[in-house]
């Protein structure tokens, strides 16, 4: 009879192949749709894939006037970065790309190092890299709800700097004054250009062509609002800007910023020279900058659309998708790219359901980069402005503003500082300042523990106290303590305790600390200092009512022995227990009899 035994040479590779089919279901989640794609999906994601392609075509090369690259670049960004991010993404509608606060930044970047002899594209290339490396390594480090520590104040008033500096960068374009020096910042070629203005240095053909594009974009919107107006605007001006010769009035194209050829995605390689090692350190900045950016966009869009959906999103898979998706970018030679609002957006009003949406999207923006990239060279300079100059106005959250600056005096202090940064400083350097702002700002509110006197009442419970000559013993002061009692409070914490051991009557404080939640080094140490100063001076100190977290603090640092596990009572499951075992403590050290001292304990029946 024949060994059935199985080849172990078999059995590795089944078990290979299972881990290898886990490993696709854990890390490419669109694996999971495929197995199970219904045919019924097929036709609403092609159509959402096609009103995202012609969405992404006009939006990417205004980007790319923004970043001052090579349009070719920024639809690489599209259909390279796109495609990855598809493919490892969880969410069903979330589209990656180039976006504006993003080409904002990276200008900003590329004009800080064009005095070191580096290109426009390397400054993108070794960005992509270095962002998709950092967003990588926070998704695979599951650090998806960081996110979540960073206020939503700082995202607002960011939009917000972002959606002026975007207005404020397309005025020279939209006035055809192109002769400003783009390296000299933002805000410098804004002066320019006013001031070129000012001596009439501008192209009246340049403004008619701007206003021209305002008008047919508002004509698309309100006659044909199923159809993207930027795609129906730009076509109809890229056909009257080619049959009637427009450009011979001196109205530039994107010929004249680059011309965009029809071309595959090529490899390029690691993006990593000899030079390009040295500059590394000070790209590190921009690049954790755009990097946290992206993650607050990605895992901001996906929960909010997948809160619309029904669907469950891993943040964490959100950060891989992205770092993958920028790694591809730079190793195809595009710029860096994050979750667009637009675009995710008309994904899923569109009717998107699955990600083969967003992977088919990427195929028809690469499509149409191989056969219509002809006429996208004749899109004016001046209508592309014009585009980005009504995103600009878009991106200003208006009624976000109102609640952010009205909500609380934090919240309006974050938005004002992170706008005012924004504007003024480094683009990158605006986020940091806005979340250490607003994190200040809450560790002050977080930093003030309430302290309060209590005493037992006629019926056995604890109270506060309302008047100090009503103590049930003149020597013994129970302080309740609530509030957090981290690093920040501590100072606080050890003065306001100081104030009530200045009544020399008191002989024993009883601190309280049922309610009192995360101890720390600092805290700890507050209390040894206090416990010696009442020392000093001849008197004790007795805790009550620790929870089992602060019992451990005091255990693990020694402070439990300094103070003296007789003096320290844990909290137990009458919350009053504790503290009336303090009190008798307390009247044994003052050498009273419990029976003066009229100490009752008192138990709470437990409810039914």
């Amino acid at each position: 009879m024949a060994d059935e035994t199985p080849n172990p040479t078999t059995q590795l590779l089944q078990q290979g192949s299972v881990s290898a089919r886990r490993w696709l279901l854990e890390r490419l989640p669109v694996w999971r749709e495929f197995r199970n794609y219904k045919r019924e999906n097929f036709a609403p994601d092609l159509a959402a894939a096609a009103t995202v392609a012609l969405v992404s075509i006009p939006q990417a090369i205004g980007f790319a006037l923004i970043a001052g690259l090579p349009p070719l670049m920024v639809v690489m960004s599209v259909v390279v970065g796109g495609f990855v991010a598809a493919l490892l993404t969880s969410s069903h509608h979330l589209v990656f790309g180039p976006t504006n606060s993003l080409s904002i930044i990276l200008a900003a970047t590329i004009y800080g190092f064009g005095g070191l002899g580096l290109a426009p594209a390397q400054v993108a290339l070794l960005l992509a890299l270095l962002i998709g490396a950092i967003q990588l390594g926070a998704g695979l480090a599951k650090m998806g709800d960081i996110t979540q520590f960073i206020s939503r104040s700082v995202v607002i008033g960011y939009s917000t700097a972002i959606g002026l500096l975007l207005i404020a960068n397309q005025l020279p374009y939209l006035t055809g004054v192109v002769e400003v020096d783009r390296s000299a910042g933002l805000f410098r070629m804004l002066i320019d250009a006013l001031v070129r203005l000012a001596h009439g240095g501008f192209l009246p053909y340049s403004m008619a062509m701007a206003a021209l594009t305002f008008v047919l974009f508002e004509a698309a919107e309100r006659f044909l609002p199923r159809v993207p107006a930027e795609f129906t605007g730009l076509l109809v001006i890229s056909l009257l800007t080619q049959f009637l010769r427009l450009d011979a009035y001196g109205i530039r194209t994107i010929r004249d910023e680059g011309a965009l050829s029809a071309a595959l995605p090529s490899w390029v390689g690691m993006p990593f020279g000899a030079t390009d090692v040295t500059v590394v350190p000070g790209l590190l900045s921009a690049a954790f900058a755009l990097a946290l950016l992206g993650m607050l966009e990605a895992i901001a869009i996906s929960k909010t659309l997948a809160t619309r959906s029904g669907q469950r999103v891993d943040a964490s898979q959100e950060l891989v998708s992205m770092g993958a998706a920028n790694i591809a970018n730079s190793l195809f030679g595009a710029m860096p790219g994050s979750a667009s609002f637009a675009r995710s957006g008309a994904n899923f009003s569109s009717g998107a359901r699955t990600q083969a949406a967003a992977l088919m999207s990427s195929g028809i923006v690469l499509a149409a980069l191989l056969f219509f990239s002809p006429l996208v060279n004749y899109i004016p300079v001046p209508s592309l402005a014009a585009q980005l100059l009504r995103i600009g106005w878009k991106m200003i959250p208006r009624d976000l503003i109102h609640i952010a600056r009205r909500s609380t005096r934090a919240d309006a202090i974050v938005f004002w500082v992170t706008l005012v940064a924004a504007l003024f400083f480094k683009l990158d350097a605006a986020i940091y300042v806005g979340v250490g702002a607003s994190l200040a700002l809450f560790l002050r509110k977080a930093a003030k523990p309430m302290l309060v006197e209590y005493t037992f009442n006629e019926t056995g419970n604890l109270a506060q106290l309302g008047d100090k000559e009503r103590r049930s013993h003149a020597q013994i002061s129970i302080v309740h303590v609530e509030g957090e009692l981290f690093f920040g409070a501590a100072e606080l914490f050890q003065s306001q305790v100081r104030a009530l051991a200045e009544d020399e009557d008191i002989r024993i404080f009883i601190l309280r600390l049922k309610n009192a939640r995360h101890l720390d080094a600092t805290t700890v140490m507050a209390l040894l200092e206090l416990n010696d100063y009442l020392l000093r001076t001849g008197r004790r100190l007795l805790i009550s009512g620790l929870s089992d977290d602060v019992e451990r603090v005091l255990r693990d640092s020694g402070a439990l022995e300094k103070l003296g596990r007789g003096n320290v009572f844990p909290a137990e499951i009458n919350p009053t227990v504790s503290t009336k075992r303090a009190l008798e403590r307390a009247t044994e050290l003052l050498h009273v009899a419990a029976k003066d001292a009229e100490v009752r304990i008192f138990y709470d029946r437990p409810q039914k």
